[in-house]
């Protein structure tokens, strides 16, 4: 089971053509909801040494070998989920059939179906499975607009909680775009009662329409205490899409990676207020490369849509199709630009690499000759203090050294950052950064930063 501060996996229910619930509750939307949502059970084979162990020859536990046998041991787990169409295709969490074996599908009516995996998507935790020997049409539900629903709607859930099966929970939506510290997370916070083996069940709008998958709870005791989180099915309803027709994901790539905007940021760029993603690091060879972005670009929107912020983008590029030419906004130097960029597929090896960190021995006062700009010491870049410092080979300009506990650099820069830009100009000497930070004496300046090979970009204040 996932968890965050003690996140337990969850599970959410059905509603119809409401806008609050009427004189009978949510009895008409679990009447004609309920029969779609199922309970999964899922079982994996374990060899007799993977769950007991074997007693010695001679050992006086040794008859309990005969009694425990060489048989296959299993392992269940239970959670929900819901069909999606006649013939018998459920959504549920990958987590809840995860290392499966064998998987069951069971209906409210007592029936249970053998199911096969039709497609598993670790990243946001979904799972396509398809029933077998289906001979009539099943009752199934849909997907809705999960980006219309708003804080404070009425939402229900169907479940599957410590394996009681056909349990309904009402609540509204608490929040929306929570994270959970996973790459593409934008979950809808609800205050619906979720538990142990809900997770994978459909949460629905008081249209009947399926708006998330619940999946998490913030609980510090396990158990319920109001606060569950569910995949978007804005987000559930492309992946699902792509697991059935290809049996697995396909994201869209530029190979860029991108940090923050800061409120002091958005200041120097003169923002409305703090949003897009700064470019930090271009891979060579990528659509990104390709279509001429560079690091230090703000990118504020992307194929016709704002870029909130540094999280939103990857999900924005990984939802795009392959293979479209998509126009991105940006800020260059303070100049606004309009690129066109070829989005590429995103391979399950794709990883991001971690700015290197430097062990930054502090240098004597002869060595640093008392040059400070913003709090910053800074030094010349020789072999000697590349080799001192770990600065990546690729870095130039001008190395910093100490930075001032007090000052406004300090959490924003560190000792063996090498400062190649200020104010988007390069820069070699000590002279040359003086020269542009004296010409700004109030306000912020922006600081272009090699970190280990990463490029960043921070707004440091006098």
């Amino acid at each position: 089971m996932r968890r965050l501060f003690a996140l337990v996996l969850l599970f959410v229910l059905p509603a119809t053509a409401l806008a609050h619930p009427g004189s009978g509750g949510f009895a008409d939307l679990a009447e004609g909801l309920s029969p779609a949502v199922v309970n999964i059970a899922a079982a994996q084979r374990l060899n007799a040494g993977e769950g007991l162990p074997s007693f010695p020859e001679g050992s006086p536990l040794e008859r309990f070998n005969e009694i425990f046998g060489d048989a296959p041991r299993i392992a269940n787990s239970l959670g929900s989920g819901f069909i999606i169409d006649e013939t018998g295709l459920v959504v549920t969490n990958n987590h809840v059939i995860d290392g499966a074996d064998e998987v069951e599908v069971a209906l409210p009516d007592g029936r249970v179906f053998a199911a096969e995996v039709i497609g598993i998507d670790p990243v946001t935790d979904l799972a396509v499975l398809r029933m077998m020997n289906v001979h009539e049409a099943l009752p199934h539900v849909s997907f809705g607009d999960s980006d219309r629903a708003r804080v404070g709607d009425w939402v229900i859930a169907i479940g599957n909680p410590f394996g009681l099966g056909g349990t309904l929970t009402a609540g509204v939506v608490s929040a929306r775009g929570r994270e959970a510290g996973g790459r593409y997370d934008d979950y809808i916070q609800t205050d619906v009662a979720i538990n142990t083996g809900n997770s994978g069940g459909p949460l629905f709008n008081m249209d009947g329409d399926v708006i998330g998958v619940n999946t998490l709870i913030l609980s510090p005791t396990g158990a319920s205490v109001g606060i569950s989180l569910s995949i978007p099915s804005n987000i559930a309803t492309r992946v699902v899409a792509q697991l059935i027709e290809f049996g697995e994901t396909r994201r869209g790539w530029l190979g860029v990676s991108v940090q923050p905007v800061t409120p002091e940021l958005a200041e120097s760029f003169e923002l409305d207020s703090p949003h897009g993603a700064i470019i930090s690091r271009v891979e060579p060879g990528g659509p990104a490369a390709a279509a001429d972005l560079r690091t230090g670009d703000l990118v504020v929107s992307f194929d016709g849509r704002r870029v909130r912020d540094s999280r939103s983008f990857p999900r924005l590029v990984a939802e795009t199709e392959i293979g479209l030419v998509a126009e991105i906004g940006i800020i260059r130097r303070d100049r606004p630009m309009t690129l066109r960029v070829t989005v590429g597929e995103l391979a399950t090896t794709t990883g991001e690499a971690a700015p290197a960190t430097a062990n930054s021995p502090v240098l004597t006062p002869e060595q640093s000759q008392g040059n400070s700009v913003r709090g910053m010491t800074l030094a010349a870049l020789d072999t000697a203090s590349r080799r001192r410092f770990r600065v990546h080979p690729d870095a130039t300009g001008v190395l910093v050294t100490e930075v001032a506990a007090s000052s406004d650099a300090a959490g924003k820069v560190r000792p063996g950052d090498v400062i190649e830009e200020v104010e988007f100009t390069r820069v070699s000497s000590i002279e040359d950064i003086r020269r542009i930070v004296d010409g700004i004496p109030t306000g912020p300046v922006r600081f272009q930063l090699n970190r280990g090979g990463q490029y960043v970009l921070q707004s440091i204040r006098p």
